[in-house]
């Protein structure tokens, strides 16, 4: 072989490093070693991660405008009536309110606290306000007593909207009412004439129950009525749940 024919092979051998045959670099090598390719692979990656979160929060948006019912409120309570929108009848929630106390009178102005609720707490002169005397008895006050001045009978209403649970003469408290309400209330209506329901009724806050009449209990006081609130089973003073006049 002549020197010309053995520089060719020589030139169409590859190269080799202790025997093995050097390889090229790949193109993937080559793309790389580039220092773009990094911070742009990053940076793809972050675009599908928003992509993803922006799909995810569109479909969960219109999973809860087209199913009002997987949204749960808590706090309040209420019931579903029928309006009528655009000559098509409607459910719409209406929200139960808890009813306030109102005076168990017709005219509050006209009436006056004549002997008060008996504090355990309060002090002497209180308590022997707040004595009922019976005999010779002295018994504490569970209610408030309401007259008017001129000692005229007046209407009773009731305090709150509630059962008739009780209806009775009592000889010494006269006709009793008790009506049972919502929230483990109850109230009393003593010394009463001319009463108006029965047991089992169903009374609206403001209907008229009867009028205030006498007992033997109360004598001194005249026409009067004998107002008691009762909660969980224990009498508590009405005057904390009457408004102001």
């Amino acid at each position: 072989m002549n020197e010309q024919n053995k520089k060719t092979v020589q030139e169409e051998t590859p190269k080799t490093t202790q025997g093995v045959p050097a390889s090229q670099p790949s193109s993937w090598k080559r793309a790389m070693s580039k220092r773009w390719v990094f911070p742009a692979a990053y940076i793809a990656a972050a675009g599908i991660i928003l992509t993803l979160v922006w799909v995810y929060q569109g479909t969960s948006e219109q999973a809860l405008n087209s199913d009002p019912a997987g949204v749960v409120e808590t706090g309040t309570k209420g019931t579903e009536e029928t309006a009528v929108v655009d000559g098509e009848q409607e459910s719409v929630e209406v929200v139960a309110k808890s009813e306030s106390f109102v005076w168990p009178v017709a005219s509050p102005s006209e009436v006056s606290i004549v002997k008060p609720f008996y504090e355990s707490e309060g002090s002497t002169e209180e308590h022997e306000a707040a004595m009922v005397q019976y005999n010779d008895t002295f018994i504490p006050n569970t209610g408030v007593d309401l007259a008017r001045g001129d000692n005229k009978s007046f209407e009773v209403k009731a305090a709150l909207s509630g059962t008739v649970t009780r209806v009775e003469q009592n000889p010494l408290t006269g006709q009793v009412v008790e009506i049972t309400h919502d929230e483990n209330l109850k109230t009393v209506y003593q010394s009463l004439s001319d009463v108006k329901v029965k047991e089992n009724d169903e009374v609206k806050q403001g209907d008229a129950i009867a009028s205030a009449g006498v007992n033997e209990l109360g004598k001194t006081l005249g026409n009067h009525l004998h107002f008691e609130v009762y909660e969980d089973g224990q009498p508590v003073n009405p005057k904390g749940f009457l408004p102001e006049k």
